[in-house]
């Protein structure tokens, strides 16, 4: 029963039908043959109350109790509300259910609907549900003609990943995707992503972040402006320089960055940087590596190792730098054409490991270290770091220092089986050589004239080092020795067996680690040692 004007008229069901389809097609413009520019009207399917005055708002027909509107393939249920048939509009009030085809439905309190434009405008208390999606807000807008929904006061769309929150959103039922805006939060069991501007597929899980956020989780933090993420898979690839901060005070950045929460292994391109701001080293390169799970990481292409805990600065270029965990400790390992450089000592060598857990620096295959105005080379060099500086180095196996004397061929060279040098405020202060020590050094008058070439030969060897230079030598237990006076020296006296001078691979700077130098093999050495220099 339907109350019009405070009288009860019947209705059949088959008058109305017929009484609407009438007033439906009166109610059409006429368009030329053949377009489709009609537009079609809302068609109200029922009430338990209509009333309206046709003097005063002769427009507005008021509806009240179980109200259902049909507009296309969309059902409009609400407690009441206002119709506007010339205008094609509605205004629904309490309880308010859209159905779009069984596939999409929205609830709210309050409804302006515009059947010319298709534009529904809910307001308070207001849920979206597509096929597994649920959109949550107090003011949304649904363009039925895009199929785009969009809220502005704040939103939560939820899917059974992740909750998604945002100032402002919109939703593509057709497409599944969705766009956020200003302070977006996108909640995640495993992390929380924090974004500006965000664009997120229900349909696959993957958020395309299109401004500056950042990702939160157990084991890491990721800062980026622009790349996508899997929620699902937890893989994703950044770019425009992202930074990823892990729990073990690691700092992984690069170009480009391809990272794998689920299995820790994060990948970086391009001007990378991965930094151990715990351990204070820090690797450069064009391509890193880090498991966060192992804690192992690489860099290769331009590879350089920067050490910073100490006053001075260490810095070494190999092919490959890697790092790996040793309890708390880390050890640094560099592979193949190792060149470094620090303000008061340089080397080179094949390859290279250093230990936080002892401050040893390793050299092993074809070792060279620099001292100043001293040269030390051996089958391996053990140099051992306190507070940062040099303290002291130890070559095993064979042993050779040596010092240019002048700039003629005159250099002060001692050898052994074993040395060790101690070093005090960057210099060399005294030097032990152990097995088959044998020596060269130039005394000196007072005004520094050399006085002639002095060799020695015994079982032991120390010197010790005053300003540069030699102030003591101690020779033990049956020491021999001669002086030749400087006149007298021959070629064949200049150099004891097995030196060379590798000034020419001395790193000069640390820029200069990356100069690719061959070394010469046409000389004693080379010939004469097993290990080859």
């Amino acid at each position: 029963m339907i109350n019009y004007s405070g009288h009860k008229i019947a209705f059949s069901a088959v008058f109305c039908f017929v009484f609407l389809c009438v007033l439906a097609q009166n109610s059409q413009p006429t368009s030329p043959a053949g377009a489709n520019t009609e537009k079609s009207q809302i068609i109200l399917e029922y009430a338990d109350i209509l009333s309206s005055n046709k003097e005063l708002n002769p427009d507005i027909e008021i509806l009240i109790g179980n109200v259902r509107f049909r507009h296309e393939n969309t059902l409009m249920d609400c407690d009441s509300a206002y119709f506007y048939k010339l205008s094609n509009s509605l205004d629904a009030f309490g309880n308010v259910e859209m159905n779009q085809a069984d596939t999409l439905f929205a609830y709210g309190n309050v409804l302006y609907y515009d059947g010319n434009t298709k534009l529904a405008r809910l307001r308070e208390n207001v849920r979206m549900e597509n096929r597994g999606v649920t959109l949550f807000t107090d003011s949304l807008n649904y363009d039925r003609v895009a199929n785009i929904s969009y809220y502005f006061e704040g939103g939560v769309i939820i899917d059974q990943d992740n909750e998604l929150s945002s100032v402002y959103g919109q939703y593509s039922p057709a497409t599944k995707i969705a766009v956020f805006n200003y302070d977006v939060q996108l909640i995640n069991p495993r992390f929380i992503l924090y974004s500006d501007t965000l664009r997120y597929d229900t349909n696959t899980g993957i958020a395309t972040i299109l401004g500056p956020s950042r990702i939160v989780s157990d084991s890491s933090t990721i800062y980026c402006t622009r790349g996508w993420y899997n929620t699902r898979t937890d893989e994703s690839e950044l770019l425009d320089r992202p930074i990823v901060e892990t729990s073990s005070k690691k700092t992984l950045t690069g170009d480009t960055l391809k990272y794998n929460r689920q299995i820790g292994i994060g990948e970086a391109f391009g001007n990378i940087e991965l930094q151990d701001t715990a351990q204070k080293i820090l690797l450069r390169g064009e391509y890193g590596y880090h498991n966060e799970l192992t804690d192992y990481s690489f860099v290769t292409k331009k590879a350089l190792a920067i050490e910073y805990s100490g006053v001075d600065s260490l810095f070494l270029h190999a092919d490959t730098l890697k790092t790996m965990p040793d309890s708390t400790f880390n050890i640094l390992k560099a592979y193949h054409n190792v060149r470094f450089f620090r303000e008061d000592f340089q080397g080179v060598c094949d390859s290279m490991q250093y230990s936080t857990r002892d401050s040893i620096l390793r050299l092993f295959t074809h070792p060279v270290l620099w001292n100043e105005l001293y040269q030390i080379y051996g089958d391996t060099i053990l140099l051992y770091m306190k507070d940062g500086a040099p303290d002291y180095a130890h070559v095993q196996e064979f042993a050779f220092a040596v010092s240019q004397k002048d700039t003629l061929e005159h250099y002060d060279q001692v050898t052994g089986l074993d040395m060790k040098i101690w070093f005090q405020e960057g210099q060399i202060k005294k030097v032990t050589v152990s097995g088959n020590a044998e020596s060269i050094y130039y005394p000196e008058e007072s005004d520094l004239t050399i006085i002639g070439l002095n060799r020695t030969l015994s079982g032991f060897l120390d010197i010790y080092l005053v300003d540069k230079k030699i102030d003591k030598l101690v020779i033990y237990p049956t020491p021999e020795g001669s002086l030749t006076p400087l006149g007298q020296i021959i070629s064949e006296d200049l150099y004891l067996k097995n030196f060379v001078w590798f000034d020419y691979l001395r790193p000069k700077d640390k820029q200069d680690i990356f100069r690719n130098v061959e070394r010469n093999e046409d000389t004693p050495v080379y010939k004469t040692r097993r290990f080859r220099y």
